[in-house]
């Protein structure tokens, strides 16, 4: 559990908690420097990332859970109480209010989503789950990780449902 909080505490540095910008610089420091990934039509398929994580769209994700995708939510409770979550979505934080991994974040993830099965992972704008996807599909070498692009403020934007969060 410490060596995964550690490796992925540097990731965290990298990218603020759910900021919308992420440097080329940041990203020299966990891989080597590409372009920005475009913003993925839903009429094609997920594209693969370096990392091994894929981004998709909102589209991309409602066929995916058509399909059984395990949707992993990892905003925080009150972010959940805020706008409310996608129905069938599971809720575990992965950032805490101060920016730091969640200590249980990686048992729960674990005990949820085996490494053969696809996951896909939604936050308030793309942003920290992006950095989770990489560092899931990274250390714990998960093949079928998807990075939802625009987070729930997207999903909301386009008049997807949402249902209320219920601890």
């Amino acid at each position: 559990m410490i060596k995964y909080t550690s490796i992925i505490a540097l990731s965290i540095l990298l990218s603020a908690c759910g900021s919308e910008t992420h440097t080329q610089a940041n990203i020299a420091m966990t891989k080597p420097a590409q372009p920005a990934t475009a913003v993925i039509a839903s009429t094609k398929p997920p594209v693969p990332q370096v990392s091994r994580y894929s981004n998709i769209d909102n589209a991309q994700l409602a066929q995916m859970m058509k399909e059984g995708v395990t949707l992993v939510d990892i905003r925080r409770e009150e972010e959940w109480k805020q706008t409310g979550i996608i129905k069938g979505a599971h809720t575990i934080t992965f950032f805490t209010r101060t920016g730091r991994i969640n200590p249980d974040f990686m048992s729960e993830f674990t005990a949820l989503v085996k490494p053969d099965q696809a996951v896909a992972l939604i936050c308030r704008t793309g942003n920290r789950s992006r950095v989770a996807s990489q560092a899931i599909a990274r250390q714990l070498a998960y093949k079928k990780v998807y990075n939802v692009t625009h987070g729930i403020t997207g999903w909301i934007q386009e008049k997807r449902a949402v249902i209320a969060y219920k601890k």
